[in-house]
């Protein structure tokens, strides 16, 4: 695996395309997906100087904080509460462009702004985790941004259960 990874310069685009193949050497490379989740968390994290960037687990029907960076998140989330809970109820991405105006959102951070979700579903395409990413910026995320974690996020189905 390699320890360091080359995050250019540029406009979100070429960032994710630069990205993309590196973390598809590094989360292939590995079957455990804590550790896959914990490595994607900290290239987001590093490439893009977001807020906070994690994943939420599903287990015993509530989502159970899992891999983050930044600052201390909500432990566990009820399913249909807050972007991350709704995301999870409805089993697709949620782009939130300004949180205040979310009904029911949970202020982890009240640095948040706006926020990303996106569901990771299994085989049966059932949902067993979320990835939510926060900016401390409005209207920081777009279908761009969707286009590239999804891609990001096939990487991370291989081994859910470890």
């Amino acid at each position: 695996m390699a320890e360091n990874i080359y995050i250019p310069k540029g406009d979100k685009k070429e960032i994710y395309e630069a990205i993309l193949p590196q973390m598809k050497a590094i989360l292939e490379g590995e079957s455990d997906s804590i550790a896959n989740m914990a490595n994607c968390c900290a290239v987001l994290k590093e490439a893009f100087g977001w807020l906070w960037v994690g994943f939420y687990i599903v287990k015993q029907e509530c989502l159970v904080l899992g891999p983050f960076q930044g600052p201390l998140a909500c432990t566990r989330i009820a399913k249909g509460r807050g972007v991350c809970g709704s995301a999870w109820a409805k089993g697709q991405k949620l782009i939130v462009p300004d949180v205040e105006h979310f009904p029911g959102h949970i202020a982890c951070s009240s640095l948040s702004r706006s926020e990303i979700v996106l569901p990771l579903k299994d085989e049966n395409d059932e949902v067993w985790a979320v990835l939510d990413i926060d900016s401390q910026h409005l209207n920081c995320f777009d279908d761009t941004d969707e286009m590239f974690l999804c891609q990001i996020l096939e990487f991370l189905k291989a081994d859910k259960n470890n």
